[in-house]
C-alpha cells in the first residue's frame, strides 16, 4: 500500500468533541517504542514518527507511564516532532503513581497537586509550551472526578492544556467529569477482537458528543499475523501472560484471524487495514492510534484511511467475531473497572 502515500496531505480528518479538537484520521500510539512489547529502540521510535508526519498523521499519543517515571516516552516523542510541532496534536497521561519502582503502574494517584506536577513534567519532557490532550489514564477511586476535571479545567484556562481526555471511564464518571469540564475525548480497548464498550460506553460518549479513541486497534498485534502461543514470548512481553494468547483461546482465535484475512484479500488489503477501516467504519467520531515501529506497516495503516467497507464486508466480520475475541483483554489485577 506505500503507493497510496503520496496522498498524505489528504489524509482525513476527524473531529473530537465539541472544543475545537480535530485530528487525521488515524493517529499513531507511541507506547510500544518504550515498554510492554520487548525492547525499545529510540531512534527507530523516532524516525516512525517523523515519517507518520510525512504521512498526514498530526495525532501521537504518549503517557507518563510509557517511560516508568523517566520521561524516556514523552522526550522521544518530543524530540522527533520538535521541528513541526505546531503541526500535530500530542496527547500525555497522567494519574499514576511512580514513585516506586519495585510497582511502576499498580498504584494510582489523580490527586490535583500530583496532576499539576505530572502536568509540568510532561510539558518539560514533551519540549513544549501546551499539551494539547490530557488525558485521565486510569479513574482514582480515591479522588472525585469532579476534582480531576476541575484541575484539568484550570490547566485549560492557563494555557497549559487544551483539551481533556479520560482514558478507560464508564458511564457515570464520564457523565460527572463532562458536567465539570467538557471532556473532548475517551480513550478505551475497541477492536474487531474487543468489543465491550459498544453496549455502554459508545451510546453515552455520543450522546455527549465526545470523541472516542481505541487503543490497541489491532488486538495488541494478533491481527498482525506475526503471533505465536503465549509461551513462546519472553516474560516482559504482556503477550506470554495476556489471556487471547493462552491455549485455547489462541487457537480460537487465530482460526478467526485466518477467516478476516481471507476476507481482507479478497479485497486486496492487508488484515491489519481491514481491522482498522472497520474501525473507521462504527462512526466518523472514532480515531484509533495503531502503534507501530515498522516503516512498513506505518504505511499501512495510515492507507486504513482510504479503504472502504461495503455492508456486506461489515456484515461478514460480525459473522466471523460477533462478539469480539476468545480471552479477556486484561489479567483480573489489571483490569479497569467501569
Amino acid at each position: 500500500m506505500d503507493g497510496m502515500t503520496q496522498h498524505h496531505a489528504n489524509l482525513p480528518h476527524r473531529r473530537l468533541g465539541t472544543e475545537g479538537l480535530e485530528v487525521s484520521a488515524v493517529g499513531l500510539g507511541t507506547m510500544g517504542m518504550t515498554m510492554a512489547y520487548g525492547a525499545g529502540d529510540e531512534q527507530g521510535g523516532i524516525s516512525t514518527i517523523r515519517r507518520a508526519h510525512e504521512l498526514g498523521v498530526t495525532f501521537f499519543d504518549t503517557a507518563e507511564l510509557y517511560g516508568m517515571g523517566t520521561g524516556s516516552n514523552e522526550q522521544l516523542l518530543g524530540r522527533a516532532v520538535k521541528d513541526f510541532r505546531d503541526e500535530v496534536v500530542l496527547a500525555t497521561k497522567f494519574g499514576f503513581d511512580l514513585s516506586d519502582p519495585q510497582n511502576v503502574g499498580l498504584g494510582l494517584d489523580s490527586r490535583p497537586d500530583h496532576i499539576r506536577e505530572v502536568t509540568e513534567n510532561s510539558l518539560r519532557h514533551l519540549g513544549t509550551d501546551h499539551i494539547d490532550v490530557l488525558y485521565q489514564h486510569r479513574v482514582d477511586p480515591d479522588v472525585p472526578i469532579e476534582d480531576v476535571a476541575g484541575t484539568v479545567g484550570e490547566l485549560i484556562a492557563e494555557g497549559k492544556v487544551r483539551y481533556f481526555g479520560l482514558s478507560e471511564a464508564g458511564p457515570d464518571i464520564i457523565r460527572r467529569a463532562h458536567s465539570v469540564q467538557p471532556v473532548s475525548v475517551l480513550q478505551t480497548e475497541y477492536s474487531v477482537f474487543e468489543r465491550a464498550v459498544e453496549a455502554d460506553v459508545l451510546p453515552v460518549v455520543r450522546e455527549l458528543g465526545i470523541g472516542f479513541v481505541p487503543y490497541s486497534p489491532l488486538g495488541r498485534g494478533f491481527l498482525t499475523g506475526a503471533v505465536k502461543p503465549a509461551a513462546d514470548y519472553p516474560a516482559d512481553d504482556m503477550r506470554s501472560f495476556d489471556d487471547r494468547w493462552q491455549p485455547g483461546n489462541y487457537e480460537r482465535n487465530l482460526a478467526a484471524v485466518r477467516e478476516l484475512t481471507a476476507l481482507a484479500d479478497s479485497k486486496g488489503i492487508a488484515v491489519t487495514q481491514l481491522a482498522l477501516a472497520w474501525l473507521l467504519a462504527q462512526g466518523d467520531d472514532i480515531v484509533p492510534i495503531p502503534g507501530t515501529r515498522s516503516p512498513h506497516r506505518l504505511a499501512e495503516n495510515v492507507a486504513a484511511a482510504y479503504v472502504d467497507l461495503t455492508a456486506g464486508d461489515l456484515a461478514r466480520v460480525q459473522e466471523i467475531l460477533p462478539h469480539g475475541a476468545a480471552g479477556s483483554r486484561y489479567p483480573a489485577a489489571m483490569m479497569p473497572t467501569w
